[in-house]
């Protein structure tokens, strides 16, 4: 029986790093892949210095991998997600929440590297559009995609968190901005870049300048799709969003409930009016299974999201779960995407509706 890709994963839990952890937990893992008996992966250290002494942790991964039945040969690469620091000498300081420059001529321009930016939108707060974005994220990733997620909520960065990650970004020339990953996602947030503990108190210029600086000095690389986690609402943000950006169009996250389905029709709305296509909606906290007696609810409503797509002939691309696993599982960083738990399946379908419908 040949050998999956979870049995690969499995096998580098049990390579263990010299400063703790394991090569899966500490997300190094890229790219595996099984064709035929020859299983391959990369190791992607954070910088060249890490990279030369993972040599043995090399060797001991395809050890590991060689072990497990059907596997004939193993290909394991190590690389660097970034260059080594040179001694003595820090990265100039950047500034980021400066007022924006000028827009260029030609209309809304694209990101360098990315094929495709889909914009993550609702007309109001508190409808879960940043668990939905992050899952999403680390789903498409799951699929083989090439994934960044931008977290574009600039009062309230919630991806940070959502990601498991807290290091300030590099910055090697004060220009350019060197994204993190996680989970298999390059990720960039203005979290990262200001006091987690201070408020932005900025007007609307500065939060035009640092969306156009997230997205014009931030080195994302080739990716297959950039998803933007919005802020709620029909503001700033999302207004230079689509004017500036050439965006392949937007999802809109909504509950079933009457006041939820209220500001999503203004959601709708704003993009119709900006011109972004709306790609589909999305309905989220449909159904609530209790970890008691195990009976289905519908404490929202239920349909609502389906209706109103039919109604404007919108895509309905499918019912998320409220579960109390997946809020912890965006508390502890490691999204429930991530895991094997039955609350995956549902992302991984919105994920694989994505793909299959040319739009991820």
């Amino acid at each position: 029986m040949p050998a999956t890709r979870e049995d690969i994963l499995n096998a580098l839990r049990g390579v263990e790093l010299p400063d703790g952890g394991d090569l899966v937990s500490r997300d190094l893992v890229r790219a595996v892949a099984v064709e035929g008996g020859t299983a391959r992966f990369v190791i992607e250290a954070p910088d060249a210095d890490v990279a030369r002494a993972l040599g043995p942790v090399r060797e001991a991964a395809e050890a590991a991998v060689a072990r497990l039945e059907g596997v004939e040969a193993v290909s394991a690469v190590l690389t660097a997600h970034g260059p080594a620091k040179k001694p003595g000498q820090e990265p100039p300081g950047l500034k980021v929440g400066r007022h924006p420059t000028p827009q260029q001529q030609g209309g809304p321009q694209k990101v360098t590297g990315v094929d495709r930016i889909i914009a993550i939108g609702s007309g109001k707060g508190g409808v879960g559009k940043s668990t939905v974005s992050s899952n999403l994220a680390v789903a498409l990733a799951r699929q083989g995609r090439r994934v960044g997620l931008l977290d574009a909520d600039i009062y309230g960065p919630s991806q940070p968190r959502m990601m498991g990650v807290n290091q300030r970004p590099a910055s090697p020339d004060g220009k350019t901005i060197i994204p993190l990953k996680a989970h298999g996602v390059t990720m960039m947030s203005i979290g990262l870049m200001v006091d987690p503990d201070k408020a932005v108190v900025w007007r609307g210029p500065m939060l035009m300048g640092a969306l156009q600086q997230m997205l014009g000095q931030v080195q994302w690389g080739e990716l297959d799709i950039l998803l933007v986690d919005l802020p709620p609402g029909t503001g700033d943000v999302q207004l230079t969003l689509c004017q500036r950006t050439a965006l392949t169009g937007a999802l809109v996250v909504s509950t079933p409930q009457d006041v939820a389905l209220l500001d999503a029709r203004k959601a709708l709305n704003m993009f119709q009016t900006l011109k972004t296509p709306v790609l589909g909606l999305i309905e989220n906290m449909s159904i609530f299974h209790c970890p008691h007696c195990g009976k289905p609810s519908h404490p929202f409503g239920e349909g609502g999201v389906k209706a109103e797509a039919d109604r404007l002939g919108v895509p309905f691309l499918g019912e998320l779960p409220l579960s109390v696993n997946v809020r912890i599982a965006g508390d502890e960083g490691t999204p429930i995407a991530a895991t094997d738990r039955p609350e995956a399946e549902a992302y991984d379908r919105l994920a694989h509706r994505l793909v299959a419908g040319g739009m991820a």
